[in-house]
């Protein structure tokens, strides 16, 4: 007997919800996501906005009385049709421009990917751009495979003890709960992998996630066959000792290559965001010398120009470095089978090759074994050559192989709804596809002051909101009174000039920059009549001593009388937590000491949402500030001694807080529009949004990088039509 008509209906709708929920896509199309929180809006929230597990919560009965009463129905079936159609669309700019690249396509490495938060596999900025790369390359087509390893136990949770003191805590993932599906090999069979150590072997499994059109295969060793040490290699990101990372990357990057082979995917690029998985770059010489019955020296370079690395750490404890006995007992097997002897193999880990004592560094692997080498900005590069000169010692500083690719952000990711709706209004409704046109940008100025403002207040306003149920929250945790309830101090203004500061809590960074001076934090926080209020948000590595020593700062200044309900810190900050910031504060606060910010992308995503950005000339800013689009701290300057640098940076943070910067945001007309402000704004848009997207950014690695080291040359763009861009390399 046959469905009736209403079961047909719940099966159907739950069919639809289901590939909706399985498909990240759904994680930038906010018509997708909003379908989700319409249909339960608390259990969404507290199951993190994780679609399969709050699929799993509801009954048919449930979602056909939701989809009912909210009319969600057409929205489900409109939205189901929307990504098919996504999926099966042939005229792409990937398939028009890089078909090279079907055949051979990119296999892309990086040790973390920030997807969405109810993904919990990255830490940061490494791991959202990451996230932000294989989005833009699943728009636009470029065929691309990510591959990282699945942390069961993820980065960490964050909390504040009632010192202020950073806690970490570890959860087990619940996988069935997790868009995540096993990987099988070209058979059909269950994918596992096999890796070598001297004294024991790493059993592995994989799993995919679908991306849009892309995919990601993520490496897990919880496999019965390993020993509990093994097992654990894959828990948590960046934990561990020495052996543990070392054994980590052996998995990422020899693994992560045996398990592309074993599905069927032969890449013909090989592109390492960062040096973690460098050691895919021996395995792809091994494979080519398993099929060419070469010897490593004589297809290294073969190998090496399949190969894209990008570098991103300007500081040297950013690389990872191991001893000569921790590479001979983990690699001591993989080394043989590629014929080199133990020096031989050190030395390609070396800056200098014969010097014994020098560790093998991931870095220096990946800089060598690849043939396409670029920073993250313009001024990083420039860092970058001084940094690995010592690799190339017969060539100037001018003549070292490092390029550029700057950084960018995924629109459809970090963009709130309601600046989404105002650029579709003034830009047109396919701005999106066109945003990578500056053309596109200048209408721009044509942009109704009151109703963007109006949004900006909107925004503020649900930033400040969901603020106050943070911090009531982590009080309570703490079994503290809830400082939201205080009604002799209010707690945040929803009118007031909101500054937003998140990043991880490293010294360099100098997140603190702001508080060093109480007594004029004072007079400018608490200025009758043109208050200013801060949100912290941030986590320190949990070994980083210093790290966690900023937070309790940040914590303490916050409980000084004269700073209460002005200066809050968020605790876990996420990817949720970034967005709220950035689509909700006004201006963006960035204090790294130069030149040690490679890029830098939050501040990108704030301008998106028409904040301004106030930073220090480094990372990205250094090539966007134009004196008109943002504020700057400091002239550029790189003192020797960085307590005067320091100190230069606070006066000139200050004296353009109280000379421009607030200043600017009160100056109001008759009718309260701050348009001088207003005018900042759109020139921050026009300037900077079609120039840092991830769009542009994959664009260039395509032109730059991809196409070439598929075997493919730049003659197969049509140059005048496609969205590239040269000067960045």
């Amino acid at each position: 007997m046959g469905l009736n008509h209403r079961e047909e209906s719940a099966v159907e709708i739950r069919d639809r919800l289901n590939e909706l929920a399985c498909n990240l896509y759904w994680t930038w199309h906010s018509e997708v996501y909003q379908i989700f929180q319409d249909l339960n809006p608390d259990l969404w929230r507290d199951l993190s906005r994780n679609p399969v597990a709050f699929l799993d919560r509801l009954s048919d009965e449930y979602l056909e009385e939701r989809t009912n009463i909210m009319a969600l129905k057409s929205r489900i079936t409109r939205a189901y049709y929307t990504l098919r159609d996504y999926l099966e669309k042939e005229d792409t700019w990937g398939r028009q421009y890089v078909r090279s690249l079907r055949i051979r396509p990119v296999a892309y490495f990086s040790a973390e990917f920030g997807l969405h938060e109810s993904l919990p596999i990255y830490s940061g900025g490494l791991g959202v751009l990451s996230g932000d790369h294989i989005k833009a390359a699943s728009d636009l087509d470029v065929p691309l495979t990510g591959v990282g390893l699945l942390y069961a136990k993820g980065y960490f949770s964050q909390c504040l003890d009632i010192n202020g003191w950073q806690q970490e805590h570890y959860f087990d993932a619940d996988i069935k709960r997790l868009p995540l599906v096993a990987a099988a090999d070209r058979d059909g069979k269950p994918l596992r992998i096999v890796l070598k150590t001297a004294d024991d072997a790493i059993h592995v499994r994989a799993w995919t996630a679908k991306v849009g059109r892309c995919q990601l295969v993520l490496l897990d060793t919880n496999v019965e066959d390993n020993s509990e040490v093994n097992r654990g290699l894959t828990a948590q990101l960046y934990g561990g000792d020495q052996r543990v990372r070392v054994r980590q990357e052996y998995v990422l990057g020899i693994g992560g290559l045996r398990a592309l082979h074993l599905m069927g995917i032969r890449p013909g690029v090989v592109h390492l965001n960062e040096g973690h998985s460098a050691f895919a770059l021996l395995e792809l010489a091994r494979s080519l010398m398993e099929r060419n019955g070469e010897s490593f020296d004589n297809i290294r370079e073969t190998a090496a120009g399949m190969s894209v690395f990008t570098t991103h750490t300007p500081v040297p404890a950013g690389h990872d470095r191991f001893d000569a006995g921790l590479i001979e007992e983990t690699l001591g097997p993989f080394r043989k089978q590629i014929g080199l002897l133990p020096k031989e193999f050190m030395a390609l880990g070396r800056t200098k090759p014969d010097d014994e004592n020098e560790s093998f560094c991931m870095t220096v692997l990946g800089l060598k074994m690849s043939r396409s080498r670029n920073a993250v900005s313009n001024l990083h590069r420039r860092v970058s050559k001084a940094m690995w000169g010592s690799i190339w010692p017969n060539k100037s500083q001018d003549e070292i192989p490092i390029g550029h690719i700057t950084n960018g952000i995924h629109v459809g990711t970090w963009l709130a709804p309601d600046m989404d709706r105002l650029y579709r209004r003034w830009l047109g409704e396919d701005w999106q596809e066109q945003m990578h046109d500056p053309k596109t940008w200048e209408s721009i100025d044509d942009m109704n002051d009151e109703e963007l403002w109006e949004i900006n207040e909107i925004l503020r306003s649900h930033l400040v909101d969901f603020a106050r149920d943070r911090v009531r929250w982590q009080r309570t945790a703490r079994g503290e009174p809830d400082p939201t309830q205080d009604p002799n101090t209010p707690f945040l203004y929803e009118t007031a000039l909101t500054i937003g500061v998140a990043r991880r809590f490293t010294p360099y960074k100098r997140a603190d920059l702001l508080l060093r001076d109480p007594d004029r934090l004072d007079k400018v926080i608490n200025n009758p009549g043109k208050q200013v209020q801060v949100i912290f948000a941030g986590k320190a590595h949990p070994r980083d001593e210093e790290g966690k020593k900023l937070i309790q700062r940040i914590f303490t200044v916050a409980r000084d009388p004269r700073f209460a309900g002005r200066i809050v810190f968020i605790e876990d900050y996420d990817i949720n937590v970034t967005r709220q910031l950035v689509q909700g504060v006004d201006l963006w606060l960035n204090t790294p000491r130069r030149p040690l910010e490679a890029c830098g992308t939050s501040g990108m995503k704030a301008v998106l949402n028409g904040a301004l950005n106030f930073s220090v000339l480094d990372g990205w800013w250094a090539e966007a500030y134009d004196g008109t689009n943002g504020f700057v701290i400091g002239d550029g300057g790189e003192h020797k001694e960085p307590h005067v640098q320091d100190q230069r940076d606070l006066d000139s943070l200050y004296d353009t807080l109280e000379r421009e910067v607030v200043p600017m945001f009160y100056g109001r007309d008759e009718d309260d529009v701050p348009r001088a402000w207003i005018q900042r704004q759109k020139n921050a848009m026009r300037t900077l949004a079609w120039r840092f997207s991830s769009h542009r950014m994959v664009t260039e690695y395509v032109k730059n990088c991809y196409v070439s080291a598929a075997g493919g040359t730049t003659s197969t763009f049509c140059l005048t039509e496609s969205p590239l861009r040269t000067e960045n390399w």
